[in-house]
Protein backbone atom coordinates (compact mmCIF):
# COMPACT_ATOMS: atom_id res chain seq x y z
CA UNK A 1 0.00 0.00 0.00
CA UNK A 2 0.87 3.67 -0.91
CA UNK A 3 2.47 5.91 1.97
CA UNK A 4 0.07 8.56 3.36
CA UNK A 5 1.63 11.23 2.05
CA UNK A 6 2.02 9.46 -1.54
CA UNK A 7 -1.66 8.22 -1.69
CA UNK A 8 -3.34 10.27 -4.94
CA UNK A 9 -6.84 9.91 -6.35
CA UNK A 10 -5.98 7.08 -8.42
CA UNK A 11 -5.02 4.78 -5.69
CA UNK A 12 -8.62 5.72 -3.84
CA UNK A 13 -9.81 4.65 -7.66
CA UNK A 14 -8.51 1.54 -8.05
CA UNK A 15 -9.53 0.49 -4.36
CA UNK A 16 -13.01 1.80 -4.92
CA UNK A 17 -13.16 -0.23 -8.43
CA UNK A 18 -14.25 2.70 -10.11
CA UNK A 19 -12.73 5.68 -12.78
CA UNK A 20 -10.71 8.28 -11.58
CA UNK A 21 -13.34 11.15 -12.40
CA UNK A 22 -15.49 9.51 -10.56
CA UNK A 23 -13.70 9.69 -7.44
CA UNK A 24 -13.09 13.28 -8.21
CA UNK A 25 -16.97 13.32 -8.52
CA UNK A 26 -17.63 12.22 -5.09
CA UNK A 27 -14.63 14.39 -3.70
CA UNK A 28 -16.51 17.27 -5.31
CA UNK A 29 -19.92 16.82 -4.38
CA UNK A 30 -21.07 16.18 -8.01
CA UNK A 31 -23.51 14.67 -9.32
CA UNK A 32 -24.65 11.44 -11.24
CA UNK A 33 -23.32 9.54 -8.35
CA UNK A 34 -25.05 6.21 -7.34
CA UNK A 35 -25.24 6.08 -3.71
CA UNK A 36 -23.59 2.56 -3.08
CA UNK A 37 -20.86 3.67 -5.36
CA UNK A 38 -20.53 7.05 -3.35
CA UNK A 39 -20.23 4.86 -0.26
CA UNK A 40 -17.58 2.46 -1.68
CA UNK A 41 -15.39 5.60 -2.52
CA UNK A 42 -16.14 7.27 0.72
CA UNK A 43 -15.14 3.73 2.57
CA UNK A 44 -12.54 3.51 0.49
CA UNK A 45 -11.67 7.00 1.36
CA UNK A 46 -11.58 6.28 4.56
CA UNK A 47 -9.52 2.99 4.98
CA UNK A 48 -6.54 4.78 2.78
CA UNK A 49 -6.79 7.41 4.65
CA UNK A 50 -6.28 9.51 2.14
CA UNK A 51 -6.68 13.39 2.04
CA UNK A 52 -7.82 15.35 -1.21
CA UNK A 53 -5.15 18.43 -1.94
CA UNK A 54 -7.34 21.15 -1.42
CA UNK A 55 -5.04 23.58 -3.54
CA UNK A 56 -5.18 21.47 -6.74
CA UNK A 57 -9.13 21.41 -5.87
CA UNK A 58 -9.44 25.00 -5.73
CA UNK A 59 -7.44 25.50 -8.90
CA UNK A 60 -8.80 22.77 -10.94
CA UNK A 61 -12.51 23.80 -10.34
CA UNK A 62 -12.90 27.66 -9.42
CA UNK A 63 -13.64 26.67 -6.23
CA UNK A 64 -12.51 27.56 -2.59
CA UNK A 65 -14.17 25.02 -0.46
CA UNK A 66 -14.09 27.79 2.12
CA UNK A 67 -17.34 29.27 3.65
CA UNK A 68 -16.23 32.35 5.58
CA UNK A 69 -18.32 32.96 8.92
CA UNK A 70 -18.33 36.86 10.23
CA UNK A 71 -19.23 37.39 13.80
CA UNK A 72 -18.53 40.91 15.95
CA UNK A 73 -15.31 41.97 16.66
CA UNK A 74 -15.62 44.15 19.49
CA UNK A 75 -18.34 42.04 21.35
CA UNK A 76 -16.41 38.98 20.59
CA UNK A 77 -12.81 40.25 21.72
CA UNK A 78 -14.50 41.90 24.72
CA UNK A 79 -16.07 38.37 25.78
CA UNK A 80 -12.47 36.37 24.98
CA UNK A 81 -10.54 39.46 27.31
CA UNK A 82 -12.78 39.14 29.75
CA UNK A 83 -12.51 35.26 30.42
CA UNK A 84 -16.10 34.97 29.31
CA UNK A 85 -15.49 33.09 26.41
CA UNK A 86 -19.01 32.83 23.89
CA UNK A 87 -21.24 30.45 24.11
CA UNK A 88 -22.84 31.66 21.05
CA UNK A 89 -19.76 31.58 18.82
CA UNK A 90 -19.05 28.12 20.24
CA UNK A 91 -22.48 26.42 18.86
CA UNK A 92 -22.30 28.11 15.51
CA UNK A 93 -18.58 26.99 15.09
CA UNK A 94 -20.10 23.59 15.93
CA UNK A 95 -23.16 22.96 13.84
CA UNK A 96 -20.47 25.07 10.72
CA UNK A 97 -17.42 23.62 11.09
CA UNK A 98 -18.25 20.01 10.89
CA UNK A 99 -21.17 20.39 8.24
CA UNK A 100 -18.46 21.56 6.14
CA UNK A 101 -16.32 19.07 6.84
CA UNK A 102 -19.30 16.60 6.40
CA UNK A 103 -19.22 18.25 2.89
CA UNK A 104 -15.05 18.47 2.28
CA UNK A 105 -15.39 22.00 2.47
CA UNK A 106 -13.74 24.18 5.41
CA UNK A 107 -15.58 26.96 7.79
CA UNK A 108 -13.02 30.05 8.39
CA UNK A 109 -14.22 32.39 11.44
CA UNK A 110 -13.12 36.59 10.84
CA UNK A 111 -14.00 39.12 13.38
CA UNK A 112 -15.41 42.20 11.83
CA UNK A 113 -15.99 45.41 12.92
CA UNK A 114 -19.78 46.45 13.47
CA UNK A 115 -18.85 50.34 11.90
CA UNK A 116 -20.32 50.45 8.62
CA UNK A 117 -17.38 51.96 6.55
CA UNK A 118 -15.49 49.76 8.61
CA UNK A 119 -17.34 46.16 7.76
CA UNK A 120 -17.32 47.01 4.24
CA UNK A 121 -13.55 47.55 4.04
CA UNK A 122 -13.01 44.65 6.24
CA UNK A 123 -15.27 42.05 4.30
CA UNK A 124 -13.68 43.27 0.95
CA UNK A 125 -10.30 42.85 2.11
CA UNK A 126 -11.12 39.06 2.93
CA UNK A 127 -13.17 38.11 0.55
CA UNK A 128 -10.38 39.31 -2.31
CA UNK A 129 -7.74 37.18 0.22
CA UNK A 130 -9.95 34.27 0.64
CA UNK A 131 -12.56 34.06 -2.17
CA UNK A 132 -14.68 32.11 -0.49
CA UNK A 133 -17.75 30.11 -2.02
CA UNK A 134 -20.10 31.66 0.47
CA UNK A 135 -20.45 34.09 3.26
CA UNK A 136 -22.29 34.12 6.39
CA UNK A 137 -23.62 36.93 8.24
CA UNK A 138 -23.80 36.70 11.83
CA UNK A 139 -26.12 39.39 13.78
CA UNK A 140 -25.71 42.63 13.48
CA UNK A 141 -23.72 42.08 10.57
CA UNK A 142 -26.94 40.31 9.01
CA UNK A 143 -29.01 43.65 9.26
CA UNK A 144 -26.11 45.80 7.41
CA UNK A 145 -27.52 46.05 3.44
CA UNK A 146 -24.18 47.14 2.48
CA UNK A 147 -22.85 44.06 3.45
CA UNK A 148 -25.17 42.34 1.57
CA UNK A 149 -24.66 44.62 -1.64
CA UNK A 150 -21.10 44.30 -1.49
CA UNK A 151 -21.63 40.38 -1.52
CA UNK A 152 -23.83 40.34 -4.39
CA UNK A 153 -21.85 42.47 -6.59
CA UNK A 154 -19.15 40.32 -5.73
CA UNK A 155 -21.48 37.30 -7.11
CA UNK A 156 -20.78 35.45 -3.89
CA UNK A 157 -23.96 33.36 -2.39
CA UNK A 158 -24.52 34.62 1.32
CA UNK A 159 -26.67 33.70 4.34
CA UNK A 160 -27.97 35.69 6.89
CA UNK A 161 -28.05 33.90 10.41
CA UNK A 162 -30.18 34.36 13.28
CA UNK A 163 -32.05 37.70 11.36
CA UNK A 164 -35.92 36.95 11.82
CA UNK A 165 -36.14 41.13 9.73
CA UNK A 166 -37.57 40.32 6.24
CA UNK A 167 -35.09 40.43 3.55
CA UNK A 168 -35.46 39.95 -0.10
CA UNK A 169 -32.09 38.68 -0.76
CA UNK A 170 -29.75 35.77 0.28
CA UNK A 171 -30.47 32.89 2.62
CA UNK A 172 -31.62 33.69 5.69
CA UNK A 173 -32.06 31.04 8.29
CA UNK A 174 -33.54 31.70 11.64
CA UNK A 175 -36.02 31.30 14.52
CA UNK A 176 -39.38 33.60 15.38
CA UNK A 177 -37.91 35.49 17.92
CA UNK A 178 -41.11 37.34 18.48
CA UNK A 179 -42.79 34.49 18.83
CA UNK A 180 -40.48 33.13 21.02
CA UNK A 181 -40.78 36.09 23.31
CA UNK A 182 -44.64 35.57 22.86
CA UNK A 183 -44.23 31.76 24.16
CA UNK A 184 -42.11 32.89 26.73
CA UNK A 185 -44.37 35.44 28.43
CA UNK A 186 -47.64 32.44 28.02
CA UNK A 187 -45.41 30.50 30.21
CA UNK A 188 -44.68 32.81 33.08
CA UNK A 189 -48.19 33.75 32.43
CA UNK A 190 -49.86 30.39 32.74
CA UNK A 191 -48.08 30.06 36.40
CA UNK A 192 -49.91 33.23 37.25
CA UNK A 193 -47.83 35.94 37.03
CA UNK A 194 -49.20 39.13 36.32
CA UNK A 195 -46.40 41.61 36.29
CA UNK A 196 -43.54 40.24 34.00
CA UNK A 197 -40.11 42.76 32.90
CA UNK A 198 -38.11 41.87 29.91
CA UNK A 199 -34.47 43.41 29.56
CA UNK A 200 -33.79 43.94 25.92
CA UNK A 201 -30.61 43.05 23.70
CA UNK A 202 -28.32 45.92 21.80
CA UNK A 203 -30.32 47.89 19.21
CA UNK A 204 -27.88 46.91 16.80
CA UNK A 205 -29.82 43.65 16.46
CA UNK A 206 -33.10 42.96 14.12
CA UNK A 207 -33.90 40.37 17.22
CA UNK A 208 -33.85 42.23 19.83
CA UNK A 209 -36.91 44.26 18.57
CA UNK A 210 -38.44 41.31 17.14
CA UNK A 211 -38.20 39.69 21.23
CA UNK A 212 -39.41 43.54 22.54
CA UNK A 213 -42.37 43.33 20.50
CA UNK A 214 -42.88 39.79 21.04
CA UNK A 215 -43.23 40.57 24.63
CA UNK A 216 -45.56 43.24 24.31
CA UNK A 217 -48.10 41.44 22.03
CA UNK A 218 -48.60 38.62 24.49
CA UNK A 219 -48.88 40.33 27.34
CA UNK A 220 -51.60 42.84 25.77
CA UNK A 221 -53.05 39.37 24.82
CA UNK A 222 -52.96 38.50 28.56
CA UNK A 223 -54.95 41.83 29.00
CA UNK A 224 -51.86 42.95 31.18
CA UNK A 225 -50.31 46.50 31.11
CA UNK A 226 -47.04 47.09 30.27
CA UNK A 227 -46.05 49.86 33.12
CA UNK A 228 -43.10 52.35 32.94
CA UNK A 229 -39.78 51.03 34.21
CA UNK A 230 -41.19 47.25 33.62
CA UNK A 231 -38.91 47.26 30.33
CA UNK A 232 -35.47 48.00 30.16
CA UNK A 233 -32.68 48.49 27.51
CA UNK A 234 -29.48 46.35 27.59
CA UNK A 235 -27.09 45.45 24.96
CA UNK A 236 -26.21 41.77 25.37
CA UNK A 237 -23.46 42.05 28.50
CA UNK A 238 -23.58 41.40 32.15
CA UNK A 239 -23.26 45.01 33.26
CA UNK A 240 -26.03 46.27 31.10
CA UNK A 241 -27.80 43.27 32.43
CA UNK A 242 -27.03 44.15 36.20
CA UNK A 243 -27.94 47.46 35.73
CA UNK A 244 -31.16 46.77 33.94
CA UNK A 245 -31.86 44.70 37.09
CA UNK A 246 -31.41 47.40 39.18
CA UNK A 247 -33.45 49.99 37.64
CA UNK A 248 -36.57 47.25 37.78
CA UNK A 249 -36.07 46.79 41.49
CA UNK A 250 -36.00 50.27 42.16
CA UNK A 251 -40.03 50.82 41.15
CA UNK A 252 -42.07 50.12 44.29
CA UNK A 253 -44.29 46.63 43.55
CA UNK A 254 -41.78 45.22 40.83
CA UNK A 255 -42.18 42.38 38.68
CA UNK A 256 -42.47 38.85 39.94
CA UNK A 257 -41.13 37.55 36.63
CA UNK A 258 -38.37 39.05 34.30
CA UNK A 259 -37.66 38.04 30.70
CA UNK A 260 -33.78 38.38 29.86
CA UNK A 261 -32.68 39.02 26.15
CA UNK A 262 -29.40 35.89 26.47
CA UNK A 263 -27.94 33.98 29.13
CA UNK A 264 -25.38 36.57 29.90
CA UNK A 265 -28.00 39.40 31.03
CA UNK A 266 -30.37 36.57 32.62
CA UNK A 267 -27.15 35.56 34.80
CA UNK A 268 -26.71 39.06 35.58
CA UNK A 269 -30.71 39.24 36.72
CA UNK A 270 -29.46 36.44 39.46
CA UNK A 271 -26.73 37.83 40.74
CA UNK A 272 -28.94 41.33 41.12
CA UNK A 273 -31.54 39.07 42.95
CA UNK A 274 -28.93 36.70 45.29
CA UNK A 275 -27.28 40.34 46.39
CA UNK A 276 -30.55 41.71 47.32
CA UNK A 277 -32.11 38.82 49.46
CA UNK A 278 -34.55 37.78 46.55
CA UNK A 279 -35.00 34.21 46.06
CA UNK A 280 -35.69 32.78 42.88
CA UNK A 281 -37.90 31.33 41.82
CA UNK A 282 -39.82 31.34 45.20
CA UNK A 283 -39.83 35.01 45.10
CA UNK A 284 -38.80 36.32 41.33
CA UNK A 285 -38.94 33.91 38.05
CA UNK A 286 -36.70 34.21 35.31
CA UNK A 287 -36.48 33.19 31.91
CA UNK A 288 -33.88 33.36 29.67
CA UNK A 289 -32.72 33.52 25.90
CA UNK A 290 -30.22 30.82 23.61
CA UNK A 291 -29.89 28.39 26.18
CA UNK A 292 -26.04 28.10 25.42
CA UNK A 293 -24.66 25.27 27.96
CA UNK A 294 -23.74 27.68 30.85
CA UNK A 295 -27.66 27.98 31.66
CA UNK A 296 -27.33 24.30 33.19
CA UNK A 297 -24.85 25.25 35.57
CA UNK A 298 -26.24 28.56 36.93
CA UNK A 299 -28.17 28.51 40.09
CA UNK A 300 -31.00 27.85 39.88
CA UNK A 301 -30.52 26.47 36.74
CA UNK A 302 -32.30 29.10 33.96
CA UNK A 303 -35.74 28.42 32.10
CA UNK A 304 -35.06 29.57 29.05
CA UNK A 305 -36.17 29.59 24.79
CA UNK A 306 -33.17 27.66 23.23
CA UNK A 307 -32.29 29.06 19.93
CA UNK A 308 -31.25 26.32 17.84
CA UNK A 309 -27.64 28.15 17.03
CA UNK A 310 -25.82 24.92 15.72
CA UNK A 311 -28.70 24.23 13.80
CA UNK A 312 -28.94 27.47 12.22
CA UNK A 313 -25.59 27.06 11.13
CA UNK A 314 -25.69 23.92 9.53
CA UNK A 315 -28.50 25.04 7.81
CA UNK A 316 -27.06 27.81 6.47
CA UNK A 317 -23.96 26.02 5.23
CA UNK A 318 -25.75 23.33 3.62
CA UNK A 319 -28.05 25.82 1.69
CA UNK A 320 -24.55 27.82 0.60
CA UNK A 321 -23.18 24.76 -0.91
CA UNK A 322 -26.05 23.99 -2.68
CA UNK A 323 -26.03 27.66 -4.07
CA UNK A 324 -22.60 26.88 -4.86
CA UNK A 325 -23.49 24.01 -6.89
CA UNK A 326 -25.96 26.28 -8.65
CA UNK A 327 -28.99 25.64 -6.77
CA UNK A 328 -31.33 28.47 -6.35
CA UNK A 329 -32.12 28.40 -2.53
CA UNK A 330 -32.13 31.81 -1.53
CA UNK A 331 -35.26 32.92 0.56
CA UNK A 332 -36.61 32.67 4.32
CA UNK A 333 -36.04 29.24 6.32
CA UNK A 334 -37.62 29.29 10.00
CA UNK A 335 -36.18 26.57 12.63
CA UNK A 336 -38.36 25.56 15.53
CA UNK A 337 -37.31 27.13 18.90
CA UNK A 338 -38.15 25.48 22.36
CA UNK A 339 -38.54 26.73 25.83
CA UNK A 340 -37.06 24.94 28.02
CA UNK A 341 -38.20 24.28 31.58
CA UNK A 342 -35.65 24.40 34.63
CA UNK A 343 -35.66 26.07 37.90
CA UNK A 344 -35.98 29.40 37.81
CA UNK A 345 -39.38 29.66 37.30
CA UNK A 346 -42.32 28.43 39.78
CA UNK A 347 -45.85 29.90 40.44
CA UNK A 348 -46.30 33.06 41.13
CA UNK A 349 -46.89 34.00 45.20
CA UNK A 350 -50.06 34.85 46.21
Amino acid sequence: MAKQGSLTINHVAKAAGVSRQTVSRVINNGPSVKPQVRERILAAIEELGYVPNQAARRMGGGRSYLILAINDRPRTIENWRAGRGNDWVDQMLHGGMLTCEAHGYHLLFELVDVVPDQAIRQLDRALSSLRPDGVILTPPHSENAALAALLTRRGIAFGRMGSSARHDDGINVFMNDHDAAAAAVRHLVALGHRRIGFISGSARYAASDAREHGYGDAMRAAGLAVRDGDVQHGDFSFASGAVAMENILRQPDPPTAIIASNDEMAFAVLHVAADRGIAVPNALSVVSFDDTPGVRFSVPPLTAIRQPISALAETICIKLIQARDGQDVTGDFALPFELIERQSTAPASS
